[in-house]
């Protein structure tokens, strides 16, 4: 469990909960409270007690279990008082390229053992954002040392006040989260560039097997991965799919809501929309080249069957022309081995020679038609 209370540039982590329930507790800014599955489960009513002393409600006993339920897909919900968000992370990889993780049991490429999920949860409130977690945590821990080197605490470390190096108040502020929904959607967007990285690898890993298929000197038997690849590909389009679905209905219901009445309130809005609005446009250029990698797979397949379809006909082809070509000489052979008593040229001393060289000349000239008419041709490769 990681506790943060946020409040201007200023950013302070808290170790217990206990204390956040008093009255008179977090009276400027916001609370950030981060658990795992497991600490959400145990911390229950801990939880509720913090959210009923600060927000003045608890969460509904519907959203408890969707916070608690590690199959549950992407989605929106919301009340009068708080919005509930499930966001689908990428469970192998962490949250970007740089985040180590086991891989899973699965087969397949290692890219393809990425392309697998947890839920991670939020409920958005107006003083507090709670978010529940897989037990790794891993998009929690990575946020949480932004957020804190954002507010200058990130590599302090044991250095007097004095040694550390000042901030710009503007430039803290700015990378700071304002409220308790942008820190939610930049958790979001920092689960969205996962999804973004991971596009890089199928595509370099699609692209060779592309020129697998392609190529006509090489025998393709890794059909397997292959649709694997195209499975998970299907299956990453239905995640992107949902976590638009959750994105856009978070939209709707904002700028549904009444218009604010001071300046400062209006231009947190409106950064609270255009920071949605990003998300948003993010989750579509990954559904965008999802869709363009499935449809590059079925066409590397479609040109692989038509490249050995034509590999098939120019061996058929030549079969052919060489059947041809030797009928005649069949039928030639054919004649002069009758059990007749005369037949031309059998009693005379060169009439071998003179069958032979009939034979040789009527192939030459099949083969020079059948080149004429390009039946010999070679194919270009």
């Amino acid at each position: 469990m990681r506790i943060f209370q946020v409040s201007g540039s200023q950013v302070d982590e808290h170790a217990t909960l206990a204390p956040l329930a008093l009255p008179g507790a977090c009276r400027t800014g916001y609370l950030w409270l981060s658990l795992t599955r497991e600490e959400f489960r145990a911390s229950l009513g801990d939880v509720q007690r913090v959210l009923a002393a600060l927000c003045g409600t608890q969460l509904v006993d519907l959203h408890v279990s969707d916070l608690l339920n590690d199959q549950l897909p992407s989605h929106y919900d919301y009340t009068s008082l708080y919005d509930v968000i499930v966001f689908r992370r990428l469970a192998a990889a962490g949250v970007g390229p740089d985040t180590q993780a086991p891989a899973l049991p699965r087969s397949g490429p290692p890219v393809l053992r990425r392309i697998d999920t947890r839920p991670v949860g939020f409920a958005v409130f107006d003083r507090v954002l709670l978010s529940v977690h897989p037990d790794d945590a891993a998009v929690r821990d990575a946020y949480a040392a932004k957020l804190l080197a954002a507010a200058g605490r990130g590599d302090r470390g044991d250095r007097p006040e004095a040694e550390t190096p000042a901030l710009d108040a503007r430039a803290t502020s700015a990378r700071v989260p304002t409220s308790p929904a942008d820190l939610m959607l930049r958790v979001v967007n920092q689960i969205v560039d996962a999804y973004l990285e991971l596009r890089r690898e199928l595509t370099r890993q699609l692209d060779h097997w592309q020129a697998e298929l392609i190529d006509p000197k090489s025998r393709f038997t890794n059909w397997s991965a292959l649709m694997q690849a195209r499975q998970s590909l299907h299956h990453l389009d239905e995640i992107c799919e949902d976590q638009r679905a959750a994105v856009q209905d978070w939209l709707d219901a904002l700028e549904t809501l009444p218009a604010p009445v001071g300046a400062v309130e209006l231009r947190e809005r409106e950064l609270i929309l255009v920071r949605s609005r990003d998300v948003l446009e993010h989750i579509e250029r990954v559904v965008h080249h999802v869709r363009r990698l499935e449809q590059n797979a079925e066409t590397a397949v479609q040109m692989h069957f038509s490249v050995q379809s034509h590999r098939t006909n120019d061996i058929m082809r030549i079969l052919t022309v060489l059947t041809a070509v030797f009928l005649p000489l069949n039928l030639i052979a054919g004649i002069f081995g009758m059990n007749f008593e005369f037949i031309p040229l059998v009693h005379k001393a060169d009439g071998f020679w003179i069958a032979m060289a009939s034979m040789g000349l009527t192939a030459v000239g099949l083969v020079m038609v059948f080149w004429r008419k390009r039946y010999l041709a070679r194919t270009a490769r």
